[in-house]
């Protein structure tokens, strides 16, 4: 302070001050020396101001930033970030004292149609009466934390044995069954849990939420509305997971992948009418891979949309090539993902297909699956519109499967549904699955649609299917998948 007014002759500052009557407090204070007639040093002169209010507001804006910063501000549960950090502390004090933690993590079962149906507002309130509700299930020596949207997680620190754990998953499981009201709308949610447990599964903070993720893929993957434990297993499958998506990009990249073909015929009169473009997977030391294990992943990476926009073209490509030598064909189907079918580019994707290989769009089928439909019909009803302008056809794939609203269904400008195999497998012996087919092929046919049958592998699920007329099978029965070249153009396969 001296040595400033020396060289500047003023200063300024915040300082700790005493009042009289010995309270110290927080002062801002403001010095200048004055100078007599022979410039010398006569007197200092300070004004001061109290700024205790300033300093509190200062304090309690510090608190409510550090609140924030480590509590979720819709729930007002702890966050993820000082989740993680208390899980490190609990795992740190669990080895010093050789006890056992467990790690809960709980993921709403279909929140997201809550959010589509009744909107975001409503399914902020759901969120914040779930957390209400979790609160009341437990004691001390919890920790509740919401991760982010639907995902909750719970740390038990005396909670060592897997017998405890899954109780403590089954009751968050039950207690979230009850209905829970949001203004007028009473609603019924479930939830699946991942439990990880210290020391068997994991040794530190990140890998037991990582663990317990794995394990709540597992739950999900079970049916939902149940929990699962981490193990070893998981692990690997994770890693393997990894390994496919690297070497499935490697793959589009080092032109890997094959369109295999299979037939559709007339049911009638046996006549090849089109075929459908199934992606094949060459790997270079693997061989052929089922698609089975890598479309799963190919979705979840965001890699489908590549993967089908490459198919459409591949197929397009054969299309002219076949009708250059004199194989016509009425169509050429290509599914399109979720991923894909959900872009609002998609359309654009598909014209610059039809414009690069010159592609009647008539002849280009694309198949779309029920639930891909529905999950927003509005946007799907957009998108199939302006396909329709571009002239290709469209069809609904693995029909019945789903959860179909008539309405929306008759508003759409679809020219085929396609049964699902799963109906067709037990046909002509299984009367519930004969049932649903002879109301599909009913249904389709009443709003002017073909109806095309897959998976047919018998000659009595033909029969049926003709008997029923069904107008076209695709199936083992016709033909597997296989190369354009090796496609028999001369099969026409008896039914009766």
């Amino acid at each position: 302070m001296f040595a400033t007014l020396i060289n500047t002759g003023e200063w300024s500052g915040e300082i700790w001050n005493r009042r009289k009557s010995g309270e110290i407090y927080p002062q801002w204070q403001t010095i200048r020396i004055i100078y007599d007639e022979q410039g010398r040093h006569s007197q200092y002169v300070a004004v001061f101001s109290d700024i205790s209010a300033i300093k509190n507001s200062e304090h309690e804006h510090e608190h409510e930033l550090r609140h924030l910063a480590h509590h979720d501000p819709l729930t007002g549960l702890t966050n993820r970030l000082l989740f993680t950090d208390r899980v490190g502390q609990a795992l740190a004090s669990a080895q010093i004292h050789k006890r056992g933690c467990t790690l809960l993590m709980i993921d709403l079962d279909h929140f997201k149609m809550i959010n589509d149906s009744l909107g975001h507002t409503v399914g902020d309130q759901l969120l914040k009466a779930v957390a209400e509700h979790l609160k009341t299930m437990f004691g001390p020596g919890i920790t509740l934390a919401r991760l982010g949207g639907d995902e909750f997680a719970v740390l038990a620190e005396s909670c060592p044995q897997v017998a405890q754990a899954a109780a403590l998953a089954q009751r968050i499981i039950d207690g979230l069954r009850e209905p829970i009201c949001i203004h007028e709308h009473r609603l019924f949610i479930s939830a699946s849990v991942g439990i990880s447990q210290f020391p068997g599964d994991a040794l530190s903070a990140e890998q037991m939420l990582r663990n317990a993720d794995s394990a709540l893929f597992k739950a999900k993957s079970a049916g939902r509305d149940g929990y699962a434990l981490y193990t070893e297993e998981l692990t690997a499958h994770a890693r393997q997971r990894v390994e496919i998506a690297f070497e499935l990009r490697r793959a589009l990249q080092q032109q890997e992948l094959r369109v295999h073909y299979q037939p559709v015929h007339d049911l009638k009169t046996s006549r090849l009418m089109g075929v459908g473009a199934l992606v094949r997977w060459a790997h270079p030391q693997r061989g052929l891979v089922s698609p089975a294990e890598f479309i799963p992943i190919a979705e979840r990476t965001g890699l489908i949309a590549e993967i089908d926009a490459w198919v459409m073209q591949q197929a397009c490509r054969q299309m002219c090539q076949w009708q250059a030598v004199g194989v016509v064909l009425s169509f050429v189907a290509v599914n399109v993902s979720l991923r894909l079918f959900a872009r609002l580019e998609l359309y654009q994707q598909v014209a610059r297909v039809l414009d690069a290989t010159g592609r009647d769009p008539a002849y280009l089928e694309l198949e779309v699956t029920e639930s891909a439909v529905m999950d927003d019909p509005e946007v799907a009803l957009e998108q199939m519109h302006r396909l329709r302008e571009l002239g290709v056809r469209l069809a609904i794939d693995d029909f019945g499967t789903g959860y179909s609203s008539l309405l929306r269904l008759k508003r759409l400008p679809v020219q085929k549904l396609k049964i699902d195999q799963g109906f067709v497998a037990g046909l002509p012996w299984d009367e519930d699955g004969a049932a649903i087919v002879r109301v599909i092929i009913a249904l389709g046919q009443s709003m002017g649609m073909q109806v095309q049958a897959e998976g047919i592998e018998q000659v009595e699920q033909a029969g049926f299917l003709l008997e029923h007329d069904c107008d076209l099978g695709q199936g083992y029965w016709f033909g597997r998948p296989v190369p354009a070249e090796q496609l028999d153009w001369m099969c026409t396969p008896i039914i009766r």
